[in-house]
């Protein structure tokens, strides 16, 4: 016998990987009955079959205590492995609950996956029905290619995540892209042949056939279990519920930003439907597509394809035999109400961008755009998906009818942050030309051209900003339409962004001599840059380059923007740590790091809170606890690359939001505080940081 075409059988379950947890959305998010729903991932060897996933409340003062039992469904098998997806949901309660889930029957899988332990209970905590989600935000969690190991000793700041985690438990972790990086496929692994290739017209018409397309694969299922499986990752994996979005290191360094005829070549658009095809197992629990591109496909039938499954949500175009001879691929009957879907496949991944939106408990809402699927040298996203994710956003925050106060826009790559167009026109101007027939005929200067089309190798990655001179009006509007959202919706912006492996935090405000405060300022919104949390930093001169070029910018007559001065002192100062970064360098911080962001204030409804509770004047308590000073009076720097509200003031090492750890109060009733913890030293393999805090008021219209 069969269910769902898995045989049926007591034997114990070998897993390769997980369990992974994912958080997915809410629902009753306006009723006294709300829920939380999310999934947990594993992957096995082939033809095994899990028992229920059993799922209990850990919490002593939790009611419901009965244990509630979930079904195993499988969504992807073939000859080397399955995955299986297990849909939970639990209630909101009127306090802060743990949860325990397992799955009885699993033990690992043999050989290299005997070192994980698939059996352990794990937990996750959920937020009271009054409350937000504490958050906790990465990017850039994984090596560069050519990274000296000896120095960069593995992503041990995961180890400081979970020690805060157990202190003050995060309900969710937001991934900014870059949770993998797959770039060895290219120095160790089947594309090797291919990138050592010289004449650059062969390289472009390499074929993208079967068995390259199957070694592809191998290697990036093979690399994303090595890594989900990697100690205190793997933990944090288990016990704190995901939402990611991907970037160009979850495929390969740069997709997207090459020269568009470069990026149509059969192997960039093989690996691109490879890549995609294990983002959406490993990190959004989704069957992938049906097929993945191969060069026995025409361009032209498979974009029809793609275009009718779309439309149609049913995917009766007859697969390519031999990529489905021995594999199960469930048929999804819905892609989940928390994604807004591109109308159209991307231009080198061919498929539609798979953006996000979410409520992350009472007051807070989260919006991720999948800024990788349609990117292009010259387009971050097509102009249609923006109004489709901002006409959901508006719409769902219309529909709160004013619960929502703050809205976490996830951008992957920081939008307020220095310009650096001086070094592309240098990098891309004709002094370079001699340098690079040099690189070409000789081989000199080779480390400073990349691999792929022969240009410069910073430059696909400044085309990858939003600062970069071919974006600027693209950036400009978004901007724009994220002003136009928060007055119109009377709701908090705050944007986080990674990939630049620094640490900083942009500002977008109001003129100055338009004389508004912070607090009724629609167009404040802080850009929260928190990077790398395991990749090596840049320089300490780039760093400083980074800093010296924070200028205040004006984006129009009525928007300034600029990088607050945030570090005020050096991780491990004092310690005989090597300084990361020039002492006039305040505003960026090489050093690996991760961001905590929660509410300021409580909103508990218990009878001990609501009588401790602090008055407050123009949303700040008069007095609570050590901040009894909070409802002075505040006047903005006259230097905006400091303190420009109360949250801010003091904002650095000794402020109260620093550790992340305690609600500060300094941000009002619906503010957030935010931490940015920094790693003291990176041979320091327990992963020990350094924290900085500023908080950030709702916004008051």
């Amino acid at each position: 016998m069969a269910t769902n075409g898995v045989p049926i059988s007591s034997q114990q379950c070998e897993v390769m990987c997980g369990p992974l947890l994912n958080y997915r959305h809410m629902t009753g998010e306006y009723t006294s009955s709300p829920i939380w729903h999310g999934s947990v991932l594993i992957v096995t060897s082939p033809g095994q079959h899990p028992q229920p996933l059993s799922l209990r409340s850990a919490s002593s003062a939790t009611s419901p205590s009965d244990s509630h039992s979930f079904q195993p469904e499988r969504l992807y098998e073939d000859s080397r492995k399955a995955f299986f997806r297990y849909a939970i949901d639990v209630p909101f309660l009127d306090h802060e609950s743990e949860w325990e889930y397992n799955i009885s029957n699993m033990v690992p899988a043999p050989a290299e996956h005997s070192h994980i332990n698939p059996n352990k209970t794990c937990r996750f905590w959920i937020p009271s029905k009054h409350e937000s989600m504490r958050i906790m935000f990465h990017s850039c969690n994984g090596f560069s290619v050519g990274t000296d190991m000896n120095t960069w000793k593995g992503p041990s700041l995961w180890k400081d995540v979970m020690r805060v985690h157990t202190e003050q438990p995060f309900h969710v972790m937001i991934g900014g892209g870059d949770q993998i990086y797959n770039d060895g496929i290219r120095t160790e692994g089947p594309l090797k042949e291919w990138t050592d290739i010289k004449n650059p017209h062969k390289r472009r018409d390499y074929p993208f056939g079967e068995d390259l397309r199957v070694k592809c694969d191998i290697y990036y299922f093979e690399n994303y279990v090595k890594w989900y499986s990697t100690d205190a990752f793997a933990v944090a994996n288990a016990q704190i519920p995901q939402l990611n979005i991907w970037d160009d290191h979850d495929i390969i360094d740069g997709f997207g930003s090459y020269t568009d005829h470069f990026m149509k070549c059969p192997v960039f658009r093989g690996i691109g439907g490879v890549a995609h095809k294990y983002y959406m197992l490993f990190q959004q629990h989704l069957a992938p597509p049906i097929s993945s591109f191969t060069t026995s496909i025409s361009h032209h039938s498979r974009m029809r394809e793609k275009l009718s499954r779309h439309h149609s949500r049913q995917a009766d175009t007859p697969a390519p035999a031999v990529q489905t001879q021995e594999a199960f691929v469930l048929q999804e009957q819905s892609e989940g109400p928390s994604y807004v879907l591109g109308k159209r496949p991307g231009p080198y991944v061919e498929e539609c961008s798979r953006n996000m939106y979410c409520q992350l408990g009472k007051h807070i809402a989260f919006a991720g755009i999948d800024a990788r699927t349609e990117r292009t040298r010259h387009q971050v996203n097509y102009p249609d998906t923006y109004d489709l994710f901002f006409n959901r956003i508006s719409s769902a925050l219309q529909a709160s009818n004013g619960e929502i106060k703050h809205l976490i826009l996830l951008l992957g790559v920081p939008i307020a942050y220095p310009r650096l167009q001086w070094l592309e026109n240098i990098l891309q101007s004709p002094m370079i030309g001699p340098i690079k027939f040099l690189n070409k005929r000789f081989g000199i200067a080779s480390g400073f051209f990349n691999s792929f089309d022969g240009s410069v190798d910073l430059v696909d990655d400044l085309d990858d900003h939003y600062t970069a001179h071919q974006h600027k009006k693209e950036r400009k509007d978004l901007v724009l339409r994220i002003q136009q959202l928060a007055k119109s919706r009377s709701v908090r912006v705050t944007i986080l962004g990674g990939d630049v492996h620094l640490a900083a935090l942009g500002r977008f405000y109001s003129n100055p001599d338009l004389h508004i405060p912070v607090e009724k300022d629609f167009r404040f919104t802080a850009n929260i840059v928190s990077s790398a949390i395991t990749n090596k930093p840049p320089p300490a001169a780039v760093a400083n380059l980074l800093a010296r070029r924070n200028k205040i910018h004006h984006l129009d007559d009525e928007t300034d923007e600029t990088l607050l001065e945030l570090f005020d002192k050096q991780p491990g100062e004092g310690e005989g740590v090597k300084p990361k970064s020039a002492p006039n360098n305040h505003a960026t911080m090489p050093s690996r790091n991760y961001a905590i962001i929660a509410e300021s204030h409580s909103h508990s409804p218990s009878p001990a809170a609501t009588a401790t509770a602090a008055p407050t004047t123009n949303g700040h308590p008069l007095t609570n606890g050590n901040h009894a000073a909070a409802a002075a009076p505040f006047a903005p720097a006259s230097n905006p690359r400091s303190a420009l509200h109360k949250g801010e003031e003091g904002a650095g090492a000794s402020h109260a939001a620093a550790q992340g750890i305690q609600k500060t109060g300094l941000a009002g009733r619906f503010g957030l505080d935010v931490a940015v913890r920094v790693e003291v030293d990176s041979a320091d393999t327990e992963g020990r940081t350094c924290g900085y805090g500023l908080s950030i008021p709702a916004l008051e219209c």
